[in-house]
């Protein structure tokens, strides 16, 4: 993209740039800066007030100014006059440790260190409901099993289509797009990077999905678990790790086990030792756990894990291994913050490598029908509230992770669990009333 902002508006014909940061509970935060302002910006970055977001800061702390990556620009291909760029959070010239990008940054270098190049994709979820959020947008979308449904995703061709577009035009390699397995819920694939242009992309790509939905007069969700009775959104991710060029592919051994070289099973090994724990950053909301806990779905299974096992090509367990060379984690939801995804799993598949872990035994059952047969396997976590235990536990995760980061998403996590805790629902009245 070049490393000059200015430049590249007077280029592409930008007005404005979306200087824009996640916080540590996923949500995007941006200042609209004219196009004019943009070089300023770039030296010395935008200011925020760190409170007023989901980040452990006080009133009183300093400016929080978020410096903007050139290399991550995109120009909205919606609104072209407008270009979004993700920012590095920094503070009296310091990096803010518990900010997601820099702490997947940080992961990602001490990867580097270790002469390895961690690529990944994932497989983001969502479904098209009514501007209330109460229902889903397809009157007609009925089926018990509507995965595939060619009528229905034609129903919604104008607003997938312009997705799809768009992605293609900014040469993501997209190349599927499909009705999933719940009513009103869909999937669209594009091609794996590097970890941190994969979480840039994904941050994006909630954005551009949103944007697009209300343009149509709707409105799109990756919450987990929206609606009871039907399969919640996952956001699956595949996981490769290359030579320190990122050309070498390390996982790959052909003459191994499923074609998964001895460092991919350390790496896998990481990822089952940790997996309560970082479910916890996975999984990162209340509404998470009414997803890989849930019952049987109308569609007949819910594709979520409940249980720490891995497996070949088998979409019933929390790790699959689809072909030489990678492994598919199904344990991520919608809710996933993008930066926090990719760093939670390169912290624990590094933990895996160092310690040479061991994944464990291979199971090939269907664990929807026979889970209960397996002894030994943890299950996942039953509530946020557990998930927070089991990070808090986890002394090497939260020190990968680092400590300012673990500390404060720990602190404001809490908050949210008591918050939910304390708050009267209906169900108690429905159930205690005549108690």
């Amino acid at each position: 993209m070049g490393n000059d902002l200015a430049a590249f508006a007077k280029e592409n014909g930008v007005k404005y740039f979306m200087i824009s940061y996640t916080d540590l509970f996923g949500g995007q935060r941006a200042k609209l800066v004219p196009a004019q302002a943009i070089a300023d910006m770039q030296k010395d970055g935008a200011g925020f007030a760190g409170f007023a977001t989901w980040l452990d800061l006080t009133p009183a702390h300093p400016d929080m100014l978020a410096v903007p990556d050139p290399d991550s620009v995109i120009q909205l291909p919606w609104k072209p006059e407008v270009a979004w760029v993700a920012a590095n959070c920094i503070m009296d010239d310091k990096s803010v440790a518990q900010a997601p990008r820099n702490t997947l940054k940080r992961l990602i270098a001490e990867a580097a260190g270790d002469g390895m190049h961690v690529k990944t994709g994932v497989e983001a979820e969502f479904f098209l409901i009514s501007p209330d959020g109460k229902t889903i947008s397809d009157e007609y979308d009925t089926a018990s099993k509507p995965c595939y449904d060619q009528q229905a995703v034609m129903r919604r061709y104008d607003v997938i289509a312009e997705i799809c577009d768009h992605m293609l035009a900014l040469g993501w390699g997209a190349y599927q797009n499909d009705h999933e397995d719940a009513n009103g819920q869909f999937e669209m694939n594009w091609a794996f990077d590097d970890a941190l242009a994969t979480a840039d992309k994904h941050s994006f790509f909630k954005f551009m999905v949103r944007s697009v939905a209300e343009k149509h007069g709707l409105r799109a969700t990756f919450m987990p678990k929206p609606f009871p009775g039907l399969t919640g959104n996952g956001c699956h991710a595949h996981i490769s790790v290359w030579d320190k060029d990122g050309k070498t592919n390390v996982f790959a051994d052909n003459a191994m086990e499923l074609g998964l070289s001895a460092k991919g099973k350390n790496f896998l090994g990481g990822i089952m030792k940790h997996a309560s724990a970082l479910a916890a950053i996975t999984n990162p909301t209340v509404n998470s756990y009414k997803r890989i806990n849930a019952p049987r779905t109308i569609s007949g299974a819910t594709w979520a894990p409940n249980s720490v096992t891995w497996t070949g090509n088998n979409r019933t367990h929390m790790v699959r291994v689809p072909g030489p060379g990678r492994f598919e984690l199904r344990l991520p939801d919608g809710a996933a913050n993008p930066y926090l995804l990719q760093a939670v799993i390169i912290a624990a598949g590094l933990d895996g490598i160092r310690s040479k872990a061991d994944p464990g035994r291979r199971y090939d059952i269907d664990m929807y029908q026979f889970g209960h047969t397996v002894e030994g396997a943890p299950k996942l976590p039953l509530n946020l509230l557990d998930a927070l235990r089991e990070f808090d536990n986890d002394k090497s995760l939260k020190a990968a992770l680092g400590e300012e980061f673990s500390s404060a998403y720990l602190k404001l996590k809490h908050q949210e669990w008591n918050s939910y805790a304390s708050h009267f629902t209906q169900w108690e009245r429905d159930h205690t009333l005549d108690i």
